[in-house]
């Protein structure tokens, strides 16, 4: 075993749990995940991961898969910019995505991108884009994405790049180059080979393992230059620089939408609905487009579709049904992933993470509802399963709740889906209990680890996260319009959760709560509007509150069309508004909004606060300084969770 090497807490960069705090909870399930992101080197022999830092920050660190102290080699600060992953250009060189969330002058959160390589040894910094924010001729959001990595492994990468307008310094010269472009680019020299020129129109591209791009995707607007739900899909043959029509795809699945492409097969695989559900097929790049159907499933939709190494290869499509499953494509993987299972017997959520060029070796995850995780490097040729690293160092060796898919009849005798969690080592008869609807609302909980319901199951608390209509994968009918649109619908079954609990015994009628975050925290606010009574308390984290201003705030983007089509019109933009309604609203709120959420804006928790203080309701929030919606910070997290459970606590008249 060799997990030592990443697990060594000498180095000062590393957010490490207090020795004071091992009996915290809160710290202990707020804590974020000790491996952001992971990759392997192209000969196999190295592993590049990034763990959080103190405060918000991140570091990335290069270590050898057999061994050794690891070295951290570029770190970022989290204000803004955080390390959203890295990969490696070649086995000196790797290259990083930093994401950030700022306000440029323009009078709200907006997001940004940048990418930098840097050397193995922390040396040769460079950046691949845009270097301001903000240039005469607009915003510098976005640049670019990795699409292809040469087979060469040389430092060079194929990568989609944003050109905006650039007034020239001292000249009356600008460039005029604007849009989408592709450009192959020496990470160390920032050598630049034009592929693709840059077109205004375009959204994304797809290449090749060769590097070769054989799709474009283009975003169509209307006559104010707003996005249309609509992506116009167009090939090219092998060889030619002639664009042909793929498809033309909206959100209604009705239309192939291409993810990946197979150069030397000349396919594109990608998702089309088969009878109201997401499908995975293969489309041959010809005139003649033949279809394949590669996978569809008579309950639930395709999930994601599966990738492995250099190349991005497809082996496989991702799907859950009660619990999370897979269907492997390719045989050798398909053999390997049924010996893995034998090898990792308590650890069935096992995925491939990377792999070495010529794939002798891998790197894996496994992981199960009590076990957060652990990554293992698995050699071919000497068959060697060697564990690197785990997810959550912090909870090794804890009990850990088990986690129970169930269903449940909702009050038109519809039978819903969730997952039970219940506090080990306790009777489980009249607890208390909490509901926890899932984000979204296009969203569905999974059989897994989840460090939230984990952490109240720890606190004492039973669990229960249904995948109510309006749910994503489960096909169009269960999706109905969505869970706005159809509030009444998804809410309804939020609340028919709690009561199946009180009727199962496991929950004390009198000690329920709902606690959700983002849409789950709509729906945690928008149950007191439908049944007052049912809950005693209520905690909502970044939640939606009021349809109409969210459809305003769209406003400021050019996806506002889109965003006010989904939110629709009529009565239910103030029936379904909490903030709308808060005089119906009986239990105690607490609210959690980080004031540079990009999801929901933070002016939604305080719309939420003042109707409530106006109603004369009780409520409490929390704001947390410079985090976006997914407050990603130990120390706010593990704050958040200390707060909901002193105020639960409270509210429901714990001990």
């Amino acid at each position: 075993m060799l997990k030592k090497w990443i697990l060594a807490g000498a180095l000062v960069a590393l957010e490490a749990v207090p020795a004071t705090a091992q009996t915290d909870n809160a710290a202990l399930y707020g804590a974020r995940e000790s491996i952001g992101d992971i990759s392997m080197s192209p000969d196999g022999t190295q592993l590049a991961f990034i763990q959080p830092a103190r405060n918000r920050g991140s570091v990335l660190f290069v270590a050898g898969v057999d061994g050794g102290v690891p070295k951290a080699v570029f770190q970022s600060d989290g204000a803004p910019w955080n390390l959203a992953g890295c990969n490696w250009a070649s086995n000196v060189r790797l290259v990083c995505t930093l994401f950030g969330v700022s306000d440029p002058g323009v009078g709200h959160p907006v997001p940004f991108t940048r990418m930098v390589a840097v050397g193995t040894d922390g040396s040769n910094v460079k950046q691949l884009g845009q270097n301001s924010l903000k240039g005469a001729y607009g915003l510098h959001q976005f640049d670019g994405q990795i699409i292809a990595w040469p087979v060469t492994d040389n430092g060079q990468v194929v990568m989609t790049r944003e050109y905006r307008q650039e007034e020239q310094t001292n000249t009356r010269l600008s460039s005029v180059e604007e849009g989408l472009g592709v450009d192959m680019v020496d990470t160390a020299s920032l050598r630049v080979r034009r592929i693709e020129s840059p077109r205004i129109d375009a959204s994304r591209y797809l290449a090749d393992e060769t590097g070769a791009v054989r799709i474009v995707g283009v975003r169509a607007t209307d006559g104010q230059g707003m996005m249309r739900d609509l992506m116009i899909y167009s090939y090219r043959k092998p060889g030619s620089r002639d664009w042909k029509p793929l498809s033309r795809a909206t959100s209604d699945g009705d239309a192939f939408v291409p993810v990946a492409v197979d150069g030397k097969r000349n396919l594109a695989y990608g998702f089309k609905d088969k009878d109201g559900r997401s499908a995975v097929y293969a489309v041959t790049l010809g005139e003649t487009a033949t279809e394949e159907l590669l996978f569809a499933h008579d309950q639930v939709d395709a999930g994601e579709v599966l990738r492995i190494g250099r190349t991005g290869r497809v082996i496989g499509v991702a799907y859950s049904t009660d619990k999370p499953e897979h269907k492997l494509f390719d045989p050798e993987y398909a053999a390997l992933a049924g010996r893995l299972q034998k090898a990792l017997p308590g650890l069935p959520l096992i995925r491939f993470v990377d792999a070495s060029r010529d794939e002798s070796r891998l790197l894996l995850f496994a992981g199960s509802d009590i076990d957060p995780g652990r990554y293992y490097v698995y050699d071919k040729t000497s068959r060697q399963l060697n564990e690197v690293a785990l997810a959550r160092p912090e909870l090794e060796g804890r009990t850990q709740a088990e986690v129970k898919p169930v269903q449940y009849a909702a009050t038109d005798g519809t039978m819903i889906p969730a997952y039970l969690t219940l506090p080990p080592g306790r009777e489980t008869k009249k607890l208390p209990a909490i509901v926890m609807p899932h984000g979204g609302p296009s969203a569905r909980d999974e059989w897994g680890f989840d460090w939230l319901a984990q952490y109240y199951a720890a606190q004492g608390y039973a669990v229960i996260q249904p995948n109510f209509r309006g749910s994503a994968g489960y096909g169009d009918d269960w999706y109905v319009e969505n869970g706005f649109k159809s509030w009444k619908i998804a809410v309804g079954d939020v609340n028919d959760a709690a009561r199946w609990m009180v009727k199962e015994g496991i929950a004390d009628p009198a000690k329920l709560a709902v606690v959700g975050w983002s849409y789950g925290g709509y729906a945690a606010l928008q149950s007191g509007v439908l049944d007052p009574d049912l809950f005693k308390a209520t905690v909502a984290i970044a939640p939606v509150t009021d349809l109409k201003a969210l459809v305003g705030r769209a406003g400021n983007f050019t996806n506002a069309k889109i965003i006010g089509d989904y939110i629709g019109t009529g009565p239910h933009l103030v029936e379904g508004s909490p903030a709308q309604q808060a005089a119906q609203i009986k239990a105690p709120v607490l609210l959690f909004s980080g004031d540079q959420d990009l999801n929901v804006d933070i002016s939604q928790s305080k719309a939420m606060e003042a109707a409530l203080k106006k109603a004369g309701k009780p409520v409490e929030f929390v704001t947390y300084p410079g985090l976006d919606h997914q407050i990603h910070d130990s120390i706010a997290r593990a704050d958040m969770l200390r707060r909901s459970d002193a105020f639960l606590k409270n509210a429901l008249q714990l001990p």
